[in-house]
């Protein structure tokens, strides 16, 4: 997992894939949103973390690449500036 933070890595672009607790997939390419509403900042990595999770019943982890902060999608929705705290009740609420 670490990898994909790694800006060289193969596996930087694209987005893994958890099922289980088992990483299925990485290096994914994820529907991006259609939502015209969404703030100006918000690039393809979060577009298509609002996508998946409009599409399916994922929920989508999204960390900035230029802030580090971490942003939390679920049915379309995003939460955003999630602390880690934060994170660990939304993730154990949902799963």
């Amino acid at each position: 997992m670490e990898s994909i933070f790694q800006k060289n890595s193969p596996l930087h672009d694209g987005a893994v894939v958890i099922s289980e607790n088992k990483i299925k997939s990485a290096s994914c390419i994820l529907p991006l949103t259609d939502n015209d509403q969404l703030p100006s900042q918000f690039g393809l990595r979060h577009r298509a973390g609002i996508g998946v999770s409009e599409t399916t019943d994922a929920v989508a982890v999204i960390i900035s690449e230029e802030t580090g902060e971490i942003s939390y999608a679920k049915q379309g929705r995003v939460r955003m500036n999630v602390s880690f705290g934060e994170l660990e009740k939304l993730l154990n609420k949902d799963f």
